[in-house]
């Protein structure tokens, strides 16, 4: 047998897990061009806030301001915002602002509210004692800005609008809905009311992996940002430790360009196409693990098998816009077959995790199996492929985007 290692285990250890394979099976692991870029050091950090893209530098910007608040991305994200915190609130200081003039707001969107030991994972130990950390609400406590072009309702978190100084700090990864995510997706949906974002959920238009300059839904989000007034975004690129391996900030449309250059190298990947049997690690969103599903798709044989690898304790996040409340009921975005839909290229598709939550197959299609562990799968992959058989193996697949995905405008 031959075994590889895959990161897993994002914010519960960071521990690897090993997978193994018959001898006489071809293993293609296929990486992203970041998987190894080495992690940028605070000095490195604070040199890239000075010089952000199509805006005043954050350390100008916070003079003369009374409130600033930082919205951060949530636990479906990997970022480590504890990496880029000093260097951020060094420029804020700098600016002029107290510890009691800046307030964090997680960018929860329409998912569910998290604890003080998930603040202290993203930010650190230290911030929850020293600032007021808050979740976003999307039923409640909004303000009514007025609607897009599109006709979307632009309701912002009322804590958000109350400070004359908005900052968001998230990663920037690739999205099958708004092309790429950061910039103003931190705002719209992450800190908006669920009128909101249900109506810009629901614009498919120029949607998809990649895609980004006709993406209507992502036009539309940066139209309600520009409304609501961010002041600056930082964007961060992860390495396969979910390490800050890259960073582009500034201007929340001219920023998210630059960085959308960057991202479309660093998370490509080269595709084995035609594989026996594709296997997705869905870390560093193995509590989104579906997000690597295109690349799976377009790199399994037909009647091949797709597996996922979900290392989370969590299960599924919950959605109150997609998530399933119920036997046959769920939120207002809600189908049956949310992500991974039938008819599908592949025979079967196989989740493991340790952590079973039957509630959780409608998002990876109606008739996957699931199993505990990797040697169980292997089992059932031996059983039916034998001795011999082509594997494509992705270790990052959820922030992995194909080279010709990569390539989407």
């Amino acid at each position: 047998m031959k075994s590889f290692n895959v990161p897993a285990w994002e914010f519960y250890g960071w521990s690897p897990e090993s997978l193994s394979f018959p001898d006489g099976w071809v293993v293609h692991e296929q990486r992203m061009n970041g998987h190894s870029a080495p992690r940028l050091s605070e000095s490195e950090i604070t040199e890239i806030l000075m010089n952000p893209v199509g805006t005043d530098p954050l350390e100008e910007l916070a003079r003369g301001k009374e409130k600033c608040c930082i919205i951060f991305d949530d636990m479906t994200r990997p970022t480590r915002q504890s990496q880029m915190l000093p260097s951020v609130l060094g420029q804020l200081h700098r600016g002029g602002l107290s510890d009691d003039q800046i307030v964090f707001m997680m960018a929860t969107g329409a998912h569910h509210g998290r604890l003080l030991f998930d603040f202290q994972k993203k930010l650190g130990k230290d911030i929850p004692e020293r600032f007021n950390v808050f979740n976003h609400n999307c039923y409640e406590n909004l303000v009514d800005l007025g609607k897009t072009c599109n006709g979307t309702p632009v309701h912002i978190n009322q804590e958000i609008m109350s400070c004359d100084l908005k900052v968001t700090l998230g990663a920037m990864m690739p999205h099958f809905g708004y092309g790429f995510g950061g910039g103003s997706k931190m705002l719209l949906p992450g800190v908006a009311g669920i009128d909101s974002i249900t109506h810009n959920h629901r614009i498919m238009e120029g949607t998809g992996p990649g895609k980004v300059m006709e993406n209507i839904r992502r036009l539309d989000s940066e139209e309600a940002t520009r409304m609501a007034g961010l002041d600056f975004v930082i964007n961060a690129f992860l390495n396969h430790e979910s390490d800050v391996a890259g960073l582009v900030c500034g201007d929340v449309v001219d920023a998210h360009r630059e960085g959308v250059k960057f991202a479309r190298k660093h998370y490509a990947t080269e595709l084995y196409r035609e594989a026996d049997i594709v296997i997705g690690n869905g870390y560093p969103m193995a509590n989104e693990g579906y997000k690597a599903y295109h690349i799976l798709r377009d790199s399994v044989r037909e009647g091949g098998d797709m597996v996922f690898l979900l290392y989370t304790p969590e299960g599924c996040r919950v959605h109150h816009y997609n998530g399933r409340f119920g036997t046959d009921f769920g939120g207002r975005g809600w189908t049956k077959t949310t992500y991974v839909k039938k008819p599908w290229r592949m025979d079967r598709v196989i989740c493991v995790t340790p952590q079973l939550a039957k509630m959780d197959e409608y998002y990876y299609g109606e008739g996957s199996h699931w199993v505990k562990s990797w040697e169980k799968a292997l089992e059932m992959l031996v059983a039916t492929h034998g001795e011999d058989a082509t594997v494509a193996l992705y270790p990052t697949a959820a922030m992995q985007i194909s080279r010709e995905n990569s390539a989407n405008l």
